[in-house]
């Protein structure tokens, strides 16, 4: 630092240092709830390292990492919230038990604003929400509506439910939040009778995605459906048909189909865009149940969260290739990484409670529990919370 020569030079150094104290009072001010996210206008080449920061002390704070609470103020709201598919309705169709109801995210080491309906319509005026996906991002688009809802319980609505197109907007402040089914995001379409999948093309889906204001994309499960389950009867690719191929190579030529349309299609100073992890299954009790053996092939009964800051089991191949090819994007989108905490949460699928199951269904969960998707109210919404501090903060 150069030295003070003169009264004048003294002079600018007390404005400087009155400047400095006054700046660092400013900072201080609202701590309690301040988060600045960093990197959210996509300046980094990989997405899953951005963190956001504690505006208070400037301390890092990941998001994604952090431990489940107990928080009685929760759920957000009840599960009569009319959008919420039966297949999602755990209180409605016997599931016993609620504390699973009663949990909250806390990151490491900083506290993200508590979800706000009105104040997420009032940001949103006039603008359009799309999340695009397969079944895990329905989950979470009802999730959000029925969040929303609960903060402006008599504004007036609209709901258009169609395929793969759905939409529910909140008219009296012009939002329209929306789910567009694309379980591979890529287009899939009937030749003679047999579905292909064209892991080149994508042009047909993304015609649909252009123009809104926030787009959120998920991917992966679809990919690995065998049997019965798989959706397709040929993969296109370079122009040959595939009866089959590693299904990670396909999810990846996939994956960088989508990654150079949103390139070359998306606005990024007009457009947010999100890419949801890998949502986890918990069909091993293996991978929980360390120290006692158990004959269970599901995650029926369980009832409590997980601890611990490992990822439990094996982590999903399919994030290593998500990953990958976002870090290749010009622009790549923020991404929600839920991977790690959902894998915590064991006890928030809708299992047995999913629907009208039979009684016979009921009676064997080793074959029936459903343990791929969660319940609502439950855990997509603590993915909307995340995506709300993403977006807002």
């Amino acid at each position: 630092m150069a030295l003070l020569y003169s009264k004048s030079a003294s002079f600018l150094a007390c404005i400087f240092c009155f400047t400095t104290i006054l700046c660092l009072n400013l900072l201080q001010f609202d701590s309690a709830s301040a988060v600045l996210l960093v990197g959210l206008r996509n300046q980094h080449s990989h997405p899953h390292h951005r963190r956001p920061m504690l505006q208070a002390n400037q301390r890092s704070c990941s998001l994604f990492v952090g431990s489940w609470v107990r928080d009685d103020t929760y759920p957000f709201y009840p599960s009569s919230c009319p959008i919420i598919d039966p297949e999602f309705n755990c209180q409605a169709y016997g599931r016993p038990d609620s504390d699973y109801l009663k949990f909250r995210w806390k990151p490491a080491n900083c506290d993200p604003p508590r979800f706000n309906g009105l104040e997420f319509l009032i940001k949103m005026k006039g603008k359009t929400v799309m999340f695009v996906g397969d079944s895990l991002g329905r989950n979470q688009w009802q999730s959000l509506i029925c969040m929303i809802s609960a903060g402006v319980p008599s504004s007036p609505t609209q709901y258009q439910r169609g395929d793969p197109l759905s939409t529910f907007k909140f008219s009296e402040y012009g939002v329209s939040v929306s789910f567009y089914r694309a379980p591979y995001l890529v287009d899939i379409d009937t030749v003679q009778g047999k579905r292909v999948l064209r892991l080149d093309d994508i042009r047909g889906n993304g015609n649909a995605w252009r123009g809104v204001d926030v787009l959120s994309f998920n991917t992966g499960h679809w990919w690995s459906h065998r049997g019965a389950l798989q959706g397709w009867d040929y993969m296109e690719s370079g122009g040959s048909l595939y009866r089959d191929m590693d299904r990670l190579d396909a999810l990846e030529q996939g994956l960088r189909t989508w990654a150079r349309w949103v390139d070359a299609n998306i606005d990024a100073s007009r457009t947010r865009v999100f890419f949801q992890s890998i949502s986890p299954t918990h069909y091993n009790p293996s991978e929980w149940s360390t120290g006692s053996a158990t004959a269970a092939k599901s995650c029926y009964g369980e009832t409590s969260p997980m601890t611990g800051t490992t990822y439990p089991g094996t982590y999903p191949d399919q994030m290593t290739v998500i990953k990958t090819v976002m870090s290749d994007m010009n622009y790549p989108p923020f991404l929600l990484d839920i991977t790690l905490l959902s894998a915590m949460r064991k006890d928030a699928h809708p299992s047995i409670y999913s629907g009208d199951l039979t009684p016979e269904e009921k009676a064997n969960p080793d074959h029936s529990a459903d343990c791929s998707h969660w319940c609502l109210p439950g855990l997509p919404d603590t993915w909307n919370q995340l995506f709300y501090t993403a977006m807002f903060f």
